[in-house]
């Protein structure tokens, strides 16, 4: 059973707009960098660009991109356990859409697997939304420009100092390659991997879910 539940319609529902903008204002709140709709339609088109080169059917993409949208709306209840928080807010959102179990199974196991601390690639559609959120870092997530410095928050810094972020696969489609322009007088890549090496890692476990390589390149060289 399919359901007629669409990104389209996640993405124009006003329900889910009010939760995704006061998940957004509760990571203001705390000095977090930008969780909004920017962050979780980025996400979404990482997730079907994975999911649609590795030619997973065509709801499956669908699926994985109402995951990516919804993803942090856990953020609402608070920081701590928001990906579980946002799985279960999800199951509600989407069960009273009437969408099928399967479906639903499918996004709250991605959504409540996202958060490095408990992640797992446990199916194709969590592994793409890991990829998508962790690759997710640029300058314009850092909303405390005052703290760009090099007394300030590494976070904001290592975010602001990346000029350009590339999500791509490889020619030979056996890597998922991040590639970063990084401005290495704002920030060291040494910085970057100080606090996004968890991520990094957990992105690799995400690409060997698909048989693939996860690679990262930093001004032109090639660091993972």
């Amino acid at each position: 059973m399919s359901s007629t539940v669409t990104y389209r319609y996640i993405k124009q529902n006003e329900d889910i707009h009010t939760y995704i903008k006061n998940a957004d204002a509760a990571v203001a709140a705390q000095g977090y960098t930008e969780h909004s709709f920017a962050h979780v339609e980025k996400v979404a088109s990482a997730v079907e660009l994975i999911l649609t080169t590795l030619d997973y059917p065509e709801r499956q993409v669908e699926l994985g991109k109402i995951a990516a949208y919804l993803h942090d709306i856990g953020n609402v209840v608070n920081r701590v356990d928001h990906a579980q928080s946002g799985a279960v807010m999800a199951f509600r959102l989407l069960d009273n859409l009437n969408m099928p179990a399967e479906e639903i199974c499918a996004i709250i196991s991605a959504i409540g697997n996202h958060d490095e601390h408990t992640a797992q690639p446990l199916n194709a559609i969590a592994a793409a939304l890991i990829i998508g959120d962790k690759t997710d870092v640029r300058r314009s997530r850092v909303r405390n420009l005052d703290s760009v410095n090099l007394s300030g928050d590494i976070h904001d810094r290592v975010n602001y100092a990346v000029e350009e972020s590339k999500l791509y696969f490889s020619e030979d489609k056996k890597a998922i390659v991040l590639e970063l322009k990084l401005d290495t007088k704002i920030s060291s890549v040494m910085e970057y991997f100080e606090i996004f090496m968890e991520r990094m890692l957990l992105c690799r476990r995400s690409a060997e879910f698909f048989g693939l390589e996860f690679r990262v390149k930093v001004n032109d060289t090639e660091v993972m």
